[in-house]
């Protein structure tokens, strides 16, 4: 099970970003795919989260109407588009998979990408 996540970089304040986590190695089709983000300093803390096959998506409160989770099955790659990005924004953002329902603890997660470095400059 490997989760490769890229699209990462550096943008200025109000620009956009598109990650994506290709899976591979297993089916994901019950998988929960979550995004998570750590900025130096500080805990590594949920951003949105989608369930595969139902298309249901779940965001932090601080990312929520910026940041949209979506899904390409046939590729097995899950996407977080961000926009309107802030300088706290800033940070590694890891994506995971889980079985099951949705959580935003990270320790739930079971798999997990090795992570995309995003800067937003002010």
């Amino acid at each position: 099970v490997q989760l490769q996540a890229s699209g990462g970089g550096l943008v200025r304040t109000g620009g956009s970003l598109r990650l994506s986590c290709a899976a591979s190695g297993r089916t994901f089709s019950t998988y929960v795919m979550g995004w998570f983000r750590q900025a130096p300093g500080k805990e590594r803390e949920f951003v949105g989260a989608i369930v595969w096959t139902a298309s249901s998506t779940y965001y932090s409160d601080s990312v929520k109407g910026r940041f949209t989770i979506s899904r390409d099955n046939a590729k097995n790659t899950v996407y977080l588009q961000m926009s309107s990005l802030k300088p706290e924004d800033t940070g590694v953002y890891y994506c995971a998979a889980k079985r099951g329902v949705v959580v935003r603890a990270a320790p739930s997660y079971h798999y997990w990408g090795q992570g995309t470095l995003v800067t937003v400059s002010s």
